[in-house]
């Protein structure tokens, strides 16, 4: 239920007050329309003397027969965008009908126009639906957010449809500029058909990929981008792997390593093994096999200095073989925090996590470490001895490893 003080009702008040609709509400935000046509509903509920029949309404008569089999709506004048908006927002299904037919060539209410695509009523949603068809595709174009917001609705694919098929045949531009839109769900589907059709070049493709913030979007460029490569040829590398490799998104990178096979640069892929991703670790790991190149042995030359690559430790575990776990547990008292996190996380990967082996480590300097620790000991929370972690609770210990102790207390039945 809305108040007083919500957004919403305050624009539906406006409006019923006279206020001209690009001044009562946000006309640009797709929430503003969703919320006016909840509000609308909701002043009727509060204020019914606004919306009973022969009542005013922005200094307008608005009327009707509710007698008649179907409604006569009439205005003294032409009604205005306002009084079309509360009328095309109305509880009773049968105004909400009638006002669209006063709202052709009415582009300020063509979002309300959207929303009644959705009606439950069917003779409102097929009215509202033959009106939007008629709609330029530009004007489809500005309402792409409400569209897909509706498009969720039970009954909200019409739209949706609608402005996909006019995105994929209309003027590219159409879908070109929506690529920057703010709306996530804009963003992707003007991603998606603009690939379809071929409208970005590898390059442009190759940098959204790297720097966009919606995964869906990095997944959709970085393969599209990587479609481009000649197969067996490093042509383009630079311009379209390399801006894949050095994106901070793991998804991205573990697409640039896997071109890396396409461009038959298998080698590259070493530096990879050890990177902060386990997925970007696992494909590196891939095109080294393609290559006819096993890991595991790369792996252990790198444990046997690991504070450049402290990774390596776990990309071992991830790889490796049960014989493998004394090597990383040697690690577990190396001096570079990363590299005893790493080795931790090793041996979990591995499987071969020993608790008297981690359970010192409880006690780090390190927070990441003691993390992985406490993760590593979880399977034996119940074996621990309760005493040495109640004091890692006192008052003078590090707070992460205040809250491991409370972690496996827990874990292990005892009340703290």
């Amino acid at each position: 239920m809305l108040t007083s003080e919500d957004e919403s009702y305050k624009a539906t008040m406006r409006l019923a007050a006279g206020v001209a609709l690009d001044q009562a509400l946000d006309v640009t935000d797709p929430e503003s329309w969703i919320g006016l046509d909840f509000g609308v509903r909701e002043l009727a509920w509060r204020r019914p003397e606004l919306f009973h029949s022969n009542a005013s309404l922005s200094g307008r008569r608005l009327s009707w027969d509710r007698d008649a089999s179907w409604p006569t709506v009439t205005w003294s004048g032409t009604p205005d965008d306002a009084e079309l908006a509360l009328a095309l927002c109305h509880r009773d299904g049968r105004i909400r009908e009638a006002a669209l037919g006063h709202a052709e060539e009415r582009p300020a209410l063509s979002a309300l126009v959207v929303i009644r695509c959705a009606d439950w009523a069917g003779p409102v949603r097929e009215r509202a639906r033959a009106l939007l068809a008629t709609v330029p595709a530009h004007r489809l174009a500005v309402h792409a957010p409400l569209i897909l917001r509706i498009g969720r609705r039970p009954r909200g694919g019409f739209a949706q449809e609608l402005l996909t098929e006019a995105l994929r045949t209309g003027p590219a531009t159409h879908a070109v500029a929506l690529l920057d839109s703010s709306d996530r769900a804009t963003g992707r589907l003007a991603h998606r058909i603009a690939i379809e059709r071929g409208l970005l070049p590898a390059t442009r493709l190759a940098q959204t990929a790297a720097r966009h913030h919606d995964v869906v979007v990095q997944g959709l460029c970085a393969e599209a981008a990587v479609a481009t490569l000649g197969e067996g040829t490093s042509d383009n590398f630079a311009e379209i792997v390399a801006p894949l490799l050095a994106s901070r998104h793991p998804r991205v990178r573990s697409t640039g390593v896997t071109a890396l096979r396409r461009t038959g640069r298998h080698s590259d892929a070493e530096l990879y093994l050890t990177d902060r991703s386990a997925l970007v670790r696992a494909c590196a790991r891939w095109v080294l096999r393609q290559a006819g190149t096993d890991p595991a042995p790369l792996y252990r030359t790198l444990c046997a200095h690991p504070a450049a690559r402290p990774a390596a430790a776990v990309g071992l575990g991830e790889c490796g073989v049960r014989e493998d776990a004394d090597l990383l547990r040697a690690l577990l008292a190396h001096p570079v925090p990363g590299v005893r996190e790493c080795a931790v996380a090793g041996l979990r990967a591995l499987e071969a996590v020993r608790a008297d082996d981690v359970r010192p480590l409880l006690d780090d300097p390190s927070a990441a470490v003691v993390r992985q620790a406490t993760a590593a000991l979880m399977p034996w929370a119940d074996h621990l001895p309760p005493q040495q972690l109640r004091e890692l609770l006192a008052e003078n210990r590090p707070r992460h490893q205040q809250v491991a102790a409370a972690r496996l207390l827990w874990a292990g039945g005892v009340r703290i």
